[in-house]
């Protein structure tokens, strides 16, 4: 029987900690364990966590603040299940998550596995905006939304399990603290062992409250790209360059706008094609016009990141380097 254990990174998070917890107590399917890493939190959740002992089998650690890839490790190593599971602190967890993945690994040999992420109702409009940015085709090209990939597919770490075996080979997640799961998903991947796309498998991931933290968070993506192609050359597609072409872009139609308004046409285009693609699917005007402006946010940071980042990292071949990163988490 598939048991599972649950490891959650957390800093300074107990209210979403708290939200997480109690969707784990609604499961249809029972066989897991709790594994709670406080990673140096000023704030901790330890009180919050006590409040579930009776609910659920848990485990509380603390340990010093190393970012989130180490967290997990240092969580991986308690674990007892015979699967490892990984959630962002901010998820909340359908009822019948592990009923489905369950039964999905049980029916096929799967050595890793990842699942999309979607809005919850509960969500500000701001997050169910940031969500349409990073699940929508027309910002990501599909590689974030849910949908397989013509290649092998990479789990990420808000929603991503694998058995002991791949992190006993693996050795777990490495220090970056920007692109520490996609590193990780290719080191699987090289390693030999399976991936899949479990598409029913989804949480509820809340991302970042407002736009300037999202700013910052899409802004490091664009970095890590640069850090994990330093790391895995073949890793670099085409698609993630676009980001830093539209903000190239961008920058030389407003300048032409100074001569004439007309040269701001294919930016008004492309926000009207956020704005119905977001008004189609959440049936909301206010999330649509805000899914506009996350959209924006989202391409101008991750190619302004990214532009940053190939500058310095392979024209002036300096070393891994990060953005922000006091503020990782916030």
């Amino acid at each position: 029987m598939t048991y599972f254990s649950v490891v959650i990174p957390v800093y300074n998070r107990s209210d979403e900690v708290d939200e997480l917890l109690e969707s784990l107590t609604h499961q249809t399917y029972k066989n897991f364990e709790v594994i709670i890493v406080e990673d140096g939190s000023q704030i901790p959740c330890r009180k919050v966590v006590n409040n579930y002992i009776e609910k659920l089998t848990i485990q509380y650690l603390t340990k010093e603040n190393t970012g989130p890839g180490l967290s997990r490790n240092y969580g991986a190593n308690y674990a007892k299940g015979n699967y490892i599971v990984f959630f962002d602190s901010d998820c909340i967890i359908p009822e019948k998550y592990f009923e489905i993945v369950k039964n999905t690994l049980e029916s096929e040999k799967i050595d890793a596995y990842g699942g999309p992420d979607m809005a919850h109702s509960s969500f500000t409009n701001i997050q169910k905006a940031i969500s349409y940015s990073m699940t929508s085709t027309l910002t990501t090209g599909g590689i974030r939304g849910g949908k397989e990939r013509m290649d092998k597919f990479h789990p990420r770490s808000f929603n991503m399990g694998f058995s002991k075996d791949v992190f006993a080979v693996t050795k777990g997640f490495s220090e970056m603290r920007f692109g520490e799961d996609v590193d990780m998903s290719l080191r699987i991947i090289q390693a030999d062992f399976t991936t899949k796309l479990i598409s029913q498998a989804a949480v509820y991931h809340k991302r970042r409250t407002n736009f300037k933290q999202f700013f910052k968070q899409v802004y490091n993506s664009g970095i890590a790209r640069i850090n994990l192609y330093k790391r895995h050359p073949k890793s670099l597609k085409l698609v993630h360059f676009l980001p830093a072409v539209f903000f190239e872009g961008s920058i030389f139609l407003v300048l032409l706008s100074l001569l004439s308004f007309w040269f701001l046409a294919p930016l008004l285009v492309i926000a009207l094609a956020f704005f119905v693609d977001s008004l189609a699917k959440t049936k909301n005007l206010s999330i649509a016009f805000l899914s506009v402006i996350a959209s924006f946010i989202q391409l101008w940071a991750y190619g302004s990141g990214f532009m940053v980042a190939f500058f310095k990292r392979i024209v002036l071949n300096k070393g891994e380097f990060k953005a922000f990163a006091t503020n990782f988490y916030r």
